[in-house]
C-alpha cells in the first residue's frame, strides 16, 4: 500500500514549508547560522531554496533551467516570488513527482530555518511535521528520484536494513549489497525476515529527519558491527 500523497496534498505540505520557512528565517536573521548545514547563514539558505524553486518550476513547464533573477534587497520577499513561480507552474502542469520532491525539499530547508531559529537543531516534536508526511518523504528518498542516500546505501556483502516508523503502518525493507540497493514498500504486519542486520525504528518525523541529515540516525545494530554506508 503506497504511502504517496496526492498532488495537492503535496502542494498543501508545499505551501506549509514555505510559511514555516518565512518565519523561522525572519526570526533568525539573514545573518544567522544554519546548524543543520555547517557553513550557511540564513541567506545562503533563502538563495538555495529560491534557486531550488525556479529550476523545478522550469522543469514543470518543460524548460532548460536558467538562472534565477539575482536576490533583490528584500530577500524573504525575493524567495516568495519564486515560490509563487512554482506554485503556478504546478496550477499549469501538475506534476506528481517534482511536487513530491518541492514538498520534501522545501520542508526540510524550512527545517534547517528553524534550526538557526533556535540556534540547534530542532527535535520531531517541535516541528509542524505530521507522520504521514514524513512517511511519504521517506518513501521518497527510498523509492523516488535517485538520491545519494540510496545511490550510496551499500555493503561489502549482502544485508537487509528494516526501515519500521512506530507510529504509521508503513515499513521499507532494503535489500543492500555491493549493487544499488532494493527497496521493498509495504503497509500493516512487518515482513517476515530471519534477522534484518540493521533496524531503523522509531517515530516517522524522527526517521524522517534522519533520513535527510536532519538529525542522528536512530540505527539499532544487529549481527553487523554498524550501518551501511550512506551518506544522504
Amino acid at each position: 500500500m503506497p504511502t504517496e500523497l496526492t498532488v495537492a496534498q503535496h502542494l498543501e505540505g508545499l505551501r506549509v514549508a514555505m510559511v514555516a520557512f518565512v518565519r523561522y528565517a525572519d526570526r533568525a536573521g539573514l545573518d544567522a547560522p544554519v546548524p543543520t548545514r555547517p557553513g550557511w547563514t540564513v541567506r545562503d539558505l533563502v538563495a538555495r531554496q529560491g534557486e531550488a524553486h525556479h529550476e523545478v518550476a522550469a522543469r514543470v513547464r518543460g524548460e532548460e533551467p536558467g538562472p534565477a533573477e539575482p536576490i533583490a534587497d528584500e530577500p524573504l520577499e525575493w524567495l516568495r516570488d519564486r515560490a509563487i513561480e512554482l506554485v503556478e507552474a504546478f496550477t499549469r502542469a501538475p506534476h506528481d513527482i517534482w511536487a513530491r520532491r518541492a514538498c520534501h525539499q522545501t520542508t526540510m530547508h524550512a527545517v534547517d530555518a528553524l534550526a538557526a531559529a533556535f540556534g540547534r537543531a530542532p527535535d520531531p516534536a517541535e516541528t509542524w511535521i505530521s507522520p504521514e508526511l514524513a512517511a511519504d518523504g521517506i518513501d521518497d528518498l527510498l523509492t523516488g528520484l535517485p538520491t545519494p542516500a540510496t545511490v550510496r546505501l551499500r555493503a561489502d556483502a549482502p544485508a537487509v536494513l528494516l526501515v519500521a516508523p512506530d507510529d504509521v503502518p508503513d515499513w521499507w525493507l532494503v535489500r543492500i549489497g555491493p549493487r544499488p540497493a532494493v527497496v521493498q514498500h509495504g503497509a500493516g504486519p512487518r515482513p517476515a525476515v530471519p534477522v534484518a542486520d540493521w533496524e531503523l525504528r522509531d517515530g516517522a518525523v524522527a526517521l524522517y529527519l534522519a533520513f535527510w541529515d536532519r538529525s542522528a540516525r536512530p540505527m539499532s545494530r544487529r549481527p553487523r558491527s554498524g550501518p551501511p554506508l550512506w551518506s544522504a
